[in-house]
C-alpha cells in the first residue's frame, strides 16, 4: 500500500530500527469525495486514504500536526485540500496521485475549519472557520493569498458550494438560513457581498415583511396619538431596532438541511418540513415547488426531510434516513418523486463522478456505495464499514496472519498484511474486550452482560460461537491470556477477577475467582516455559488518595485439577494457596506489568511523566507493602499511559493520550524505536497489540476509529534474532498442545450446532405449549432462568451450609418458642399483681441492647419528624411575617370597614402606606417651585396693571357697575371649575397649585403635575379617613351604649320570665381586621400535645387552688349565716317583688269543714295578702313592660341614626372614590403621554443612529467609487496603450518588409492576418446527455490551455512548408517572429478587455449600492421631518379631563362620535366676555335710537340749508365756467385743475428715484459678474497653466519617445515610416492651424455679439439726462 507523510516537522527519525505504517483501516465520519473517475478520498484520524474504485487499492497520507479536519478536492487540478485540527490551524494542498505538497494555507483562524470548497473553475477555495472568527475566506491556493474574508458572528455553517457554472457565487446553509455570497472582483481586488434569502413560513406560504425602520404608518389613531413601530415602543435605539420583532410575532421557518445547484445558477434546497424550493441564483425569488401524484415507495419508505442531494439533468437524487434514494423529476413548478435505489441504511452523503458514470453513496454507518449508470451489475459496494470504532483488537496464533477486531456487537476477521476484511459475525449484544488463545485457534469476547463467548477461528472465513460462559451480572472490562495460553483471566466492574481454563478440551471450566475491589486498572501475567506456574500481577485504584495497589498471586498449572481444593465453597480461590500479596506505590500509577523475570514492576506514572521500576520484595509479607521506585526515567509522553511486555519480555511498549507508540529496552528504560501513529486530538491510543514473532504491530486509536498497522523498516541484529528464537521455541512447545485443542474445537463446534438445533425445536414447542400453560408452568420457567456462575456457586453454599445445620436450626427454634411462651406467662401473672409488686413492661425484655436500639431509632424519627415540622412551621412563619409586614405591618392606616346595624351597607376606608421621604422631598420642591412661580405670575400682574392704572381709570368710573356685577359673575364660575377635571375641591382640597390642563406642554410640567396630583389622593383618602375613624368611634359608642341597655333589658325579661332574645350588636371581623392576626384557643380544633410532667404539674396546680377555695368558705361565717337567714341580702328589692310568695298556714291541708274561727281568720288574712301581692305583682309588670319598650325603642333609633349617618357616608366614600378615579385617570393619561413622548424620543434616536450609520456607509461607498474610477482610469489607460502597440504592429507590417516585392508583401499579410484553427474537444453525446454543467466557462486553467494550443498551432503554420516560393527563409523567420508577437499581443488584448469589463461592471454596481444608500437616506429625512411634525402637534394638542353634569350633552340618534377634528374647545370665560359685550351694545343701540329721534327734528332745518347751498353751488358754477374759458398753459392748467397737485410732484418724484435706484442695482450686478468672469477667467488660465505644464512634461515624453522610435526606426532600416510620421504631424499642424483661424474668426464673431448685446441692453434702459 502506498503512503505518503508530510516531510517536515517529523524529529521523530532514529538511527538503527524504526517503525512505518504499512495501511491504515478506518471508515469516513465525513463526506467522502472523487479526485477523478476512479479514486476516492475521506479523512479518518489523522490519515487521509485514498481508494481506487477499480483496483480497491488504498493510499495512505497522513497529517504530521495531528488529526485532519475539513477536507476538499479540486478536480479538474486533481489536488486535496485538507485541515489539521491545532491551534492555528493550516491548509495543505496536496497533488494527487504523488502525493506531494503543493502549498499551505496559513490563515487567522485560531481553533478550526469547518468547511472547504474549491470552485469548479479557477484556482480558488473557500473556507468557514467556526468558533470564534466564524470566518469566510477566500484563497488563492496557487499563489497562497487570502483574497477576501468576511466574519459572520455568531453563525455556523452546516453546508458550503461554489455555484458550478459561475464561481463568483457561493451557498452558504444551515437549519435556519440560506446565505448566497458574491464574489466581486475590479482587477485584483476581490470583495464578498452576502444576500440572505428570505424563507417561507412553516406551513409553505411566502412571507411579506416590511421594512421595521421604513414601516411609519400615515393612519393616526385620534385617541392615543401617532403609531410607532413596535422597536420604539421597546425603546430599541440601536442596530437591533432594525431586525425587532415581538416574540408572538416571529412566524417559525422553514429549516434548510441541503441544497444543490442548477447549470441556470438557480438551486434546490431541501428542508426538514418536505418542502422543495426553487431560489432563484440572481433575484434569490422563493418558489415553493408542488408535489404532483406520488408512486409507491419501495419498502414502505417515506421522504420527509432530504439529508443529501444531487443535481441530475431534468431533476435530482435526494435521499433521507429511511434508507431510499429518490429521483426527484421537475417540470416548471412542479416535481414528481420515483423510487431509485434502497440502500437500506440511512444515507448521509451522495455525490456524482466527474463524468456523471457513477453514484457515490455513504451511509451514516460509515459504508460506501457505487451505483454505476449503464452496467451490470450497477450496485456495488465499496468500503463495509463496522459498527462502531475499534474498542479491542488482538493478532491470532502466529503462522495464520490473521487478526480480530471488536466493535459494539460486531466482530470481524482481517487480513493482516494488506487490511482487508475476510468474514465478521455478529454477537447480537454489546461487547467490550476481545482476546485470542495463544494455544488454541479460539478467541474470547467479553460483553456487557458479564458473559464470556468462545469463538472457533480456525477457518477465518466463517468463525462460530462455540461455547458461552455466564460469569457475573457486571459488565467484563479485561480478558486476557497467559503466554502459554493456560488460563483466560476475566476481570469485571466488581473487581472479580475469573480464572478460566483456557484449553478447550477443558470446555473452558471456570477455576474459580478472586477479589481484588473496584477499579482494574491493568492485568499482566508472566508464563514461561521452564515453570509450572503463572504469575498474575493486577493493577487497581485504592481507597486512599495518592497510591494503587498491586496485587500479586500465583496460578500453578495444574490449577485445573486440583480447583475445588484451592477455592471455596463460593468460589473464591484461597489466599494462601495462592500465595496472594499486596503493594502499594507512592505514586499513582496508570498501567504496570510485571517482568518476566517476577523480580521487577514496570509502571508508568499517571501525574507525573515518568516511567518508573520497583523491585519486588523477596521477604513474605502479609498485609500492605509499600514500594518505592528502584528506577525512574522520563517518558516523554504526556498524558495517562499503558504499558505493554513483548511476548519475549526484552521490549517495554508504552502509549499515551499523545498518540506516540515507543519501545523500550526494559533493562535501560531507553527508546529505541518510536512512531506517531494517532493524535491528541483523538485521545490518543487506545490499545497495542504485537505479534509473537515481534513483526506485526497493530495500534487502535481511542476516538478516532483508526487501526494503523506498523512494521519495521530496519529491523535485525540481535533486537530481531532474540524474539524469533522465543517465537520459534514457543510456537515448537505449543504445536501439539494446539493441535489436540483444535481437534477438541472441532467438536465443541459440532456440539453447539446440535445444540442450536435443539434449542430452536424446544423453542417452537414452548412457543405451541405457552398457549395453554398454567400459572405454575409459568413461574417454573422463570425457576429456570439461567443465573450466574458466581451466584450460583453462592446458592449452592447456602444450601449446602443450611442442609448441613439444619438439626441445629430446629433445635434453636424449638428453645426460643418455650421461652417466648415462659415469658408471655409471666407477664400475665404480672398483670395480676399489685402496683408495688407490679414490674414494668420492658423489663421482660430478653434483648435489651436490641429495645436500646429501637428506642434510639424511634426517637431518631421523632426528633427528624419534629425538626422537620419545625422547619415548616418556620418557613410558614416566616412566608406569614412576610405578607403581614406588607400587607399590614407597612399600613399606616389599616383597611378595615364598617357595617350598618339593620341595613346591608358596609362602608371601607382607604388603606395608606407612610409616604416615603423621596416622595416627600419631591412633593416639597414641587410645591416650592409652583409658589415661587405663582410670586413670579403675580408680580408681573401687578408691573402691567400699574402701567395701565391711568387709562383704566376713566373706563372703572363710568362702568362701575357693570364691573361689580362682572366680578361677582368671575368669582362665582371659578368655584365648579370644569377644567379642573374632578371633584376634589368638594373635599376641601387646595387646587390652586396646579397647573391648567391646557398649559402642560413639557415633561417637567407634566411630572410636576402627576406629583401634586398623588398629592391631591393621598388628602382626598386622609379626608374620608378621618371622616370614617369619627363614624368608626361613633359605632363603639353606640355598640358599648346597646351592650350598657341590654344589661337592663336582661334583668327585666328575667323578672318578667319572657322567652326572647336580646339583640346584642357585636363587631364583624371586617371591622376589626386585627382579630384575623390573633388564633384564639378555641379555634384550634386540634387538641394540644401535654408531657407528663405538665400534666402532673396542672393537676398538683387544680388540687391546691381547690383546698384553698375550700379554706377560705370554711372561714366565711358571716355570709354563710346571711345566706341561711335573709338569703344574702339584708333589705327585700322592689325587684324581689315577682319572686315573693306568702306562705300558706299549715292548717290548710286539713278539710274546711275541720278549719277553727281562728283558723277562718287566718285564712281570710293570708287571702288578703295574697291579694294585695298579686296587684303589686300587676302593677310592677306594667312598669317593667314600659320600661322594657322605652329601651328597646331607643336602641332602634339610635342604630337607625347611625345607619343614616353611615348611608351618608357611604355616598360619601362613593364620591370620593370617584374623586380617586378621576386623579387617577388625569394621572394615567398624563403617564401615556410620557410614555408617548418617549417613545418618539427613542424613534427619533433610533432614525438618527441609522441616519448615521448610513452615512458612514455612503462615505465608504462613496470612497469605493473614487478608488474605482482611479483603477479603472489606470487600467484603461494601460489598455488604450496595448491597443495601440497593436495597431502599430499592424500598420508597421509593410514597412517592415517593404525591401521585399509588392506580391510576397500581399501575400504575407494575408499569411499575418491567418489565425490557426484550434480543434475543440467533442466530447461523446451520451457524456453530454449525462453532465448536467457541460463546459465551466471562465477557468484560468482552461484559457492557459487554449493559449498553450494556439502556440502549438502557432508552431504548424510557422513551418517552413507553409512558406511563399521564393521567399528568403530569413525574411521568413523574421516573419514569423512579427507574427507571433502580434498573436501573443491581441491575446493581451483579449484579456486585457475582459478585465477592463469586468472593472466598468464592478463600477456601476458600486454606483448602485450608492444611490441606493442615497435612496435610504432621503427616506431617513423624509421620516424625521415626518416624526418631528407628529412630536410636535402631540405636544399641542392636549388630552384633557373635563367634568360634564347629566344631561348637559345631546347627541342625536345615539350617535356618539369619537373624532373632533373641525371642533375648538372654548374657554368658558370668553363666552361669558362675548355675552357682556353684546349686552353693552344693544344699550349702545337703544341710546342711538333714543338720539334719533331728537334728529328729525332738524331735518327740516338741515334740508332748507341744503336747498340754499344748492342755489350758491349754481352759482360757484357758472363762476367757475367763466374762468375755464380764459387762455392758461398746461401746466398752470394741471396746476389748477389738479387737487393735489403738490402730491402728483412728489409721486413724479418718487418714480425718478426709484428708477435710479434700479439702474444703480443693476449697474452693480454687471460690476459684481464681470468680477466673478474674471475671477473665473483666472482660475482658467491656472488650469490652462497646469494643463501647460503637464503638457509640457509629457511633451518632454514624447519627444524622449520619438526619438526612440526614430532610433529604432534607423536602426531597422525603415524610411517609410519616418515620412509617414512626418506627413502625418505636418497633417495634424496644419490642422491645428485651421482650427486657429476658425477660432478667431468665431471669437471676433462673439464680441460682435456681446456688443449688440450691450447696445440692445442699453436701449432697453431710457438715459435720464439732467434738463
Amino acid at each position: 500500500m502506498a503512503h505518503g507523510q508530510e516531510q517536515e516537522e517529523n524529529p521523530y527519525v532514529v538511527s538503527g530500527a524504526s517503525l512505518s505504517v504499512r495501511w491504515v483501516q478506518g471508515f469516513p465520519k465525513q463526506d467522502v469525495h472523487f479526485v477523478n473517475n476512479d479514486t476516492i478520498c475521506y479523512p479518518c484520524g489523522n490519515y487521509v486514504i485514498f481508494i481506487n474504485i477499480e483496483t480497491k487499492n488504498k493510499t495512505v497520507l497522513q497529517c504530521a500536526n495531528g488529526i485532519v479536519g475539513v477536507v476538499a478536492t479540486n478536480i479538474p487540478y486533481e489536488v486535496v485540500a485538507f485541515s489539521d485540527r491545532k491551534l492555528k490551524p493550516i491548509i495543505y494542498i496536496y497533488s494527487f496521485p504523488g502525493l506531494t505538497r503543493r502549498t499551505k494555507l496559513k490563515g487567522d483562524v485560531l481553533l478550526d475549519y469547518t468547511l472547504l470548497a474549491f470552485s469548479y473553475c479557477g484556482t480558488y477555495l473557500a473556507s468557514y472557520s467556526s468558533l470564534p472568527e466564524y470566518e469566510l475566506a477566500l484563497w488563492n491556493w496557487e499563489s497562497s493569498v487570502i483574497l477576501c474574508k468576511k466574519s459572520q458572528l455568531g453563525m455556523d455553517i452546516n453546508y458550503m458550494t461554489f455555484n458550478p457554472m459561475n464561481w463568483r457565487q457561493l451557498c452558504l446553509s444551515n437549519l435556519s438560513t440560506v446565505t448566497v455570497w458574491t464574489i466581486e472582483r475590479s482587477n485584483q481586488e476581490h470583495f464578498l457581498k452576502s444576500r440572505v434569502v428570505k424563507l417561507p413560513a412553516e406551513d409553505g406560504t411566502l412571507l411579506d415583511e416590511t421594512d421595521t425602520i421604513f414601516s411609519h404608518s400615515s393612519l393616526k389613531d385620534p385617541i392615543y396619538g401617532p403609531v410607532l413601530p413596535l422597536s420604539a415602543i421597546a425603546g430599541l435605539v440601536g442596530q437591533e431596532a432594525e431586525t425587532f420583532r415581538p416574540k408572538d410575532d416571529i412566524c417559525p421557518l422553514l429549516h434548510p438541511t441541503m441544497h444543490c445547484w442548477t447549470p441556470t445558477s438557480d438551486l434546490y434546497v431541501g428542508c426538514e418540513e418536505g418542502y422543495l424550493l426553487l431560489i432563484n441564483g440572481d433575484t434569490l425569488k422563493v418558489t415553493v415547488l408542488n408535489k404532483t401524484k406520488e408512486a409507491p415507495p419501495l419498502d414502505g419508505g417515506h421522504l420527509i426531510s432530504p439529508v443529501t442531494m444531487v443535481y441530475q439533468r431534468g431533476g435530482m437524487l435526494a435521499s433521507g434516513i429511511d434508507g431510499l434514494v429518490y429521483s426527484f423529476i421537475i417540470k416548471d413548478s412542479n416535481y414528481k418523486v420515483d423510487n431509485f435505489i434502497n440502500v437500506g441504511e440511512p444515507v448521509e452523503n451522495m455525490t456524482f463522478s466527474p463524468d456523471y458514470k457513477m453514484l457515490l453513496i455513504q451511509t451514516e454507518k460509515g459504508s460506501v456505495f457505487i451505483y454505476t449508470f449503464g452496467e451490470e451489475p450497477a450496485f456495488e459496494k465499496v468500503l463495509d464499514a463496522c459498527d462502531g470504532n475499534f474498542k479491542a483488537t488482538d493478532i491470532i496464533t502466529a503462522g495464520n496472519n490473521h487478526f480480530m477486531t471488536l466493535t459494539d456487537s460486531e466482530v470481524c476477521v482481517w487480513w493482516l498484511e494488506d487490511g482487508s476484511c475476510v468474514s465478521r459475525i455478529y454477537l447480537n449484544t454489546p461487547a467490550m474486550v476481545l482476546a485470542c488463545s495463544p494455544s488454541s485457534l479460539s478467541a474470547a469476547v467479553g460483553t456487557m452482560a458479564g458473559r464470556v463467548q468462545f469463538l472457533d477461528v480456525r477457518d477465518a472465513s466463517s468463525p462460530q460461537i462455540v461455547h458461552e460462559a455466564f460469569l457475573s451480572e457486571s459488565p467484563l472490562q479485561h480478558l486476557l491470556y497467559d503466554q502459554r495460553g493456560m488460563f483466560l483471566l476475566a476481570g469485571t466492574s466488581e473487581g472479580y477477577i475469573f480464572v478460566i481454563n483456557a484449553k478447550p478440551s477443558s470446555s473452558f471450566q471456570i477455576l474459580g475467582f478472586i477479589d481484588v475491589g473496584k477499579g482494574i486498572l491493568q492485568i499482566s501475567t508472566v508464563s514461561l516455559l521452564e515453570t509450572d506456574i503463572v504469575e498474575v500481577l493486577v493493577l487497581s485504584m485504592s481507597s486512599e488518595g495518592g497510591r494503587n495497589q498491586l496485587e500479586m498471586f500465583t496460578l500453578p498449572v495444574l490449577l485445573s485439577e486440583v480447583s475445588e481444593t484451592f477455592m471455596d465453597e463460593r468460589g473464591r480461590l484461597k489466599d494462601e494457596l495462592i500465595h496472594k500479596y499486596v503493594f502499594e506505590t507512592e505514586h499513582t500509577l496508570s498501567s504496570a506489568v510485571l517482568d518476566f523475570q517476577s523480580n521487577r514492576i514496570f509502571g508508568f506514572c499517571n501525574q507525573v511523566p515518568y516511567i518508573c521500576s520497583y523491585l519486588i520484595p523477596e521477604k513474605e509479607h502479609s498485609g500492605v507493602c509499600i514500594i518505592k521506585p528502584f528506577q525512574k526515567v522520563q517518558s516523554r509522553q504526556y498524558g495517562p499511559g499503558m504499558m505493554y511486555l513483548s511476548p519475549h519480555g526484552l521490549w517495554l511498549i508504552t502509549i499515551a493520550k499523545d498518540g506516540m507508540i515507543c519501545i523500550r529496552d526494559t533493562y535501560t528504560l531507553e527508546t529505541f524505536a518510536r512512531c506517531r501513529s494517532h493524535s491528541h486530538q483523538g485521545q490518543g491510543i487506545q490499545s497495542v497489540k504485537i505479534s509473537v514473532d515481534g513483526q506485526n504491530i497493530l495500534v487502535n486509536g481511542r476516538n478516532d476509529g483508526v487501526l494503523v498497522y506498523l512494521g519495521w523498516k530496519r529491523f535485525g541484529g540481535t533486537l530481531a534474532n532474540e524474539i524469533l528464537d522465543y517465537c520459534q521455541h514457543l510456537l515448537t512447545s505449543l504445536s501439539n498442545t494446539m493441535d489436540e485443542e483444535n481437534v477438541y474445537l472441532s467438536k465443541l463446534q459440532q456440539s453447539s450446532v446440535d445444540l442450536r438445533s435443539e434449542f430452536k425445536e424446544t423453542n417452537s414447542q414452548t412457543k405451541l405449549m405457552s398457549i395453554d400453560s398454567s400459572q405454575e408452568e409459568l413461574s417454573n420457567v422463570e425457576d429456570r432462568k439461567e443465573i450466574p456462575w458466581i451466584q450460583g456457586k453462592s446458592q449452592e453454599a447456602i444450601k449446602k451450609e443450611v442442609k448441613q445445620f439444619s438439626k441445629k436450626r430446629k433445635e434453636i427454634k424449638k428453645r426460643i418458642k418455650a421461652l417466648v411462651k415462659t415469658v408471655l406467662d409471666m407477664m400475665e401473672e404480672n398483670e395480676t399483681l399489685d402496683n408495688i409488686a407490679k414490674l414494668q413492661q420492658q423489663e421482660f425484655s430478653l434483648d435489651l441492647e436490641e429495645l436500646e436500639r429501637l428506642r434510639r431509632e424511634s426517637e431518631e424519627e421523632v426528633a427528624k419528624i419534629r425538626k422537620d415540622a419545625e422547619m415548616d412551621n418556620l418557613a410558614k412563619r416566616y412566608l406569614t411575617e412576610l405578607i403581614k409586614e406588607e400587607c399590614w405591618n407597612s399600613m399606616t392606616v389599616k383597611g378595615r370597614a364598617l357595617k350598618c346595624f339593620h341595613i346591608p351597607y358596609v362602608v371601607e376606608n382607604f388603606p395608606m402606606k407612610e409616604r416615603t421621604a423621596k416622595e416627600l422631598k419631591e412633593l416639597e420642591s414641587v410645591v416650592h417651585q409652583k409658589k415661587i412661580e405663582a410670586e413670579c405670575l403675580k408680580l408681573r400682574k401687578e408691573i402691567v396693571e400699574t402701567q395701565s392704572v391711568v387709562t383704566l381709570v376713566k373706563k372703572h368710573h363710568e362702568e362701575e357697575d357693570e364691573e361689580e356685577e362682572e366680578r361677582v359673575q368671575i368669582q362665582d364660575t371659578n368655584l365648579p371649575n370644569y377644567l379642573l377635571g374632578s371633584l376634589s375641591t368638594d373635599f376641601g382640597v387646595d387646587t390652586s397649585l396646579l397647573s391648567s390642563q391646557l398649559e402642560l406642554h413639557s415633561r417637567e410640567e407634566k411630572i410636576n403635575q402627576i406629583i401634586l396630583l398623588k398629592d391631591i389622593i393621598y388628602k382626598v383618602k386622609t379626608v374620608f379617613n378621618n371622616e370614617f375613624d369619627a363614624a368608626y368611634k361613633q359605632k363603639e359608642f353606640e355598640v358599648a351604649r346597646v351592650k350598657e341597655r341590654n344589661v337592663r333589658i336582661q334583668e327585666i325579661i328575667l323578672d318578667l320570665e319572657l322567652e326572647e332574645d336580646i339583640w346584642q350588636p357585636e363587631f364583624e371581623d371586617c371591622e376589626k381586621p386585627q382579630r384575623t392576626l390573633v388564633v384564639e384557643s378555641n379555634e384550634i380544633k386540634a387538641s394540644k400535645h401535654v408531657n407528663l410532667w405538665q400534666k402532673a404539674k396542672a393537676e398538683l396546680i387544680a388540687t391546691r387552688e381547690m383546698e384553698r377555695w375550700l379554706i377560705a368558705r370554711s372561714t366565711d361565717m358571716r355570709r354563710r349565716a346571711l345566706m341561711d337567714m335573709m338569703g344574702g341580702v339584708l333589705e327585700v328589692k322592689k325587684e324581689d317583688v315577682l319572686r315573693m310568695v306568702i306562705p300558706q298556714p299549715d292548717f290548710m291541708t286539713k278539710a274546711d269543714a275541720l278549719w277553727s274561727e281562728e283558723e277562718r281568720k287566718q285564712f281570710k288574712d293570708y287571702e288578703k295578702k295574697v291579694k294585695e301581692l298579686n296587684e303589686e305583682r300587676d302593677k310592677y309588670r306594667k312598669s317593667l313592660e314600659a320600661e322594657l319598650k322605652k329601651l328597646q325603642n331607643s336602641i332602634q333609633e339610635s342604630t337607625q341614626n347611625f345607619d343614616e349617618y353611615l348611608k351618608r357616608l357611604f355616598d360619601r366614600r362613593v364620591k370620593a372614590e370617584m374623586v380617586v378615579n378621576q386623579e387617577e385617570l388625569k394621572i394615567n393619561n398624563l403617564i401615556f403621554s410620557l410614555l408617548l413622548d418617549e417613545e418618539l424620543t427613542t424613534r427619533e434616536l433610533c432614525l438618527n443612529n441609522y441616519l448615521a450609520r448610513k452615512q458612514e456607509e455612503r462615505i465608504q461607498t462613496s470612497e469605493a467609487i473614487r478608488n474605482a474610477r482611479e483603477n479603472l482610469d489606470v487600467y484603461k489607460e494601460h489598455y488604450d496603450n496595448l491597443l495601440a502597440e497593436d495597431k502599430v504592429l499592424d500598420r508597421s507590417f509593410k514597412k517592415e518588409f517593404s525591401e521585399i516585392p509588392s506580391h510576397q508583401v500581399d501575400i504575407l499579410y494575408k499569411l499575418f492576418k491567418r489565425r490557426p484553427r484550434i480543434q475543440k474537444q467533442k466530447r461523446h453525446s451520451d457524456a453530454n446527455c449525462i453532465v448536467p454543467f457541460g463546459e465551466r466557462p471562465g477557468s484560468g486553467k482552461l484559457n492557459s490551455d487554449a493559449f498553450a494550443h494556439l502556440m502549438k498551432a502557432m508552431d504548424e503554420l510557422d513551418n517552413i512548408h507553409n512558406m511563399p516560393e521564393g521567399l528568403d527563409p530569413l525574411v521568413w523567420d523574421h516573419f514569423c517572429m512579427t507574427r507571433r508577437a502580434k498573436v501573443e499581443n491581441e491575446q493581451k488584448v483579449k484579456q486585457k478587455a475582459a478585465g477592463l469589463m469586468e472593472m466598468m461592471a464592478f463600477l456601476r454596481k458600486r454606483t448602485e449600492d450608492d444611490e441606493k444608500v442615497q435612496q435610504d437616506i432621503e427616506k431617513v429625512f423624509h421620516e424625521l421631518t415626518l416624526l418631528q411634525e407628529e412630536k410636535v402637534g402631540f405636544q399641542l394638542n392636549l388630552t384633557i379631563q373635563i367634568l360634564l353634569k347629566q344631561g348637559q350633552v345631546e347627541v342625536e340618534n345615539f350617535q356618539l362620535l369619537l373624532e373632533y377634528a373641525d371642533a375648538i374647545l372654548v374657554n368658558k370665560n370668553i363666552i361669558e366676555d362675548l355675552n357682556a359685550v353684546i349686552r353693552t351694545q344693544g344699550q349702545k343701540k337703544v341710546a342711538s335710537m333714543m338720539e334719533s329721534k331728537d334728529v328729525h327734528k332738524g331735518i327740516f332745518q338741515i334740508e332748507w340749508e341744503h336747498k340754499k347751498m344748492e342755489m350758491e353751488m349754481e352759482d360757484l358754477n357758472q363762476k367757475a365756467w367763466d374762468i375755464q374759458m380764459l387762455f392758461f398753459s398746461r401746466d398752470r392748467q394741471k396746476f389748477l385743475n389738479e387737487p393735489n397737485y403738490e402730491t402728483l410732484i412728489a409721486v413724479q418724484i418718487v418714480i425718478m428715484e426709484q428708477t435710479i435706484a434700479v439702474l444703480e442695482k443693476t449697474h452693480k450686478k454687471n460690476v459684481e459678474n464681470c468680477k466673478k468672469l474674471l475671477k473665473k477667467l483666472g482660475k482658467t488660465s491656472n488650469q490652462k497653466d497646469v494643463a501647460n505644464y503637464t503638457l509640457s512634461c509629457n511633451l518632454r515624453e514624447e519627444l524622449v519617445a520619438v526619438s526612440e522610435r526614430k532610433d529604432i526606426c534607423n536602426a531597422m532600416g525603415s524610411k517609410l515610416t519616418c515620412e509617414k510620421i512626418a506627413k502625418e504631424r505636418y497633417e495634424n499642424m496644419m490642422q491645428q492651424q485651421k482650427l486657429t483661424n476658425i477660432s478667431k474668426q468665431q471669437a471676433e464673431q462673439i464680441s460682435i455679439l456681446q456688443a449688440e448685446v450691450e447696445r440692445l441692453r442699453m436701449k432697453t434702459f431710457p438715459a435720464l439726462v439732467q434738463m
